[in-house]
């Protein structure tokens, strides 16, 4: 069974509320980045800088990091394959600035771990946030999002999968029970 959360106006206004909380918490964004991780997190994080400029009137920096080197567990994932690198693009330099960390959905925690370390390796920044459109709980790490679109209570029995049209066609997030193998 597939039921949908959110639809692409509900994920439009998502958005444009984190892009609010962004500014606000952080009273502007002139010392603030935006670095979304591999893959939607990217997307997520491009559509925030467009609501951000809109807002604000100014731009803000986005980048991208690629965190497959840095997962815990890339030898349960890759047996005898090679991990696919797709890079890390973050073209300012991070060091003492507020990094604003963007992904779809946060569920252990240990994608945000894994980026967080990616992270640490490019700079030293003053303080790192997390934005998340969707949490759905379920945590294994003391991980907290700073910005949320939506929490999703779930059951580890489901799949919270977001859509965005520049990967997948079209905006949704929905939910469906997981596959057994």
């Amino acid at each position: 069974m597939t039921k949908a959360i959110l639809d692409e106006q509900a994920i439009r206004r998502a958005l444009t509320r984190i892009a609010h909380e962004i500014i606000e918490r952080n009273k502007g964004v002139s010392d603030c980045i935006l670095v979304g991780i591999k893959t939607r997190g990217i997307y997520i994080a491009q559509r925030l800088a467009e609501r951000i400029e809109q807002i604000e009137g100014q731009s803000i920096a986005v980048g991208e990091v690629d965190i497959t080197l840095y997962r815990d567990d890339l030898s349960k994932k890759t047996k005898d394959n090679e991990p696919e690198l797709k890079g890390t693009d973050i073209h300012v330099n991070i060091t003492d600035r507020k990094v604003i960390l963007v992904d779809d959905v946060l569920f252990t925690g240990r994608t945000v771990r894994a980026a967080l370390d990616a992270l640490i390796d490019l700079g030293r920044p003053s303080q790192i946030q997390l934005a998340v459109l969707i949490d759905r709980g379920h945590r294994e790490l003391p991980i907290r999002p700073d910005f949320v679109g939506k929490n999703v209570p779930t059951s580890k029995s489901e799949v919270v999968v977001a859509k965005l049209v520049e990967v997948d066609g079209n905006d949704e997030v929905i939910i469906k029970q997981k596959t057994s193998l």
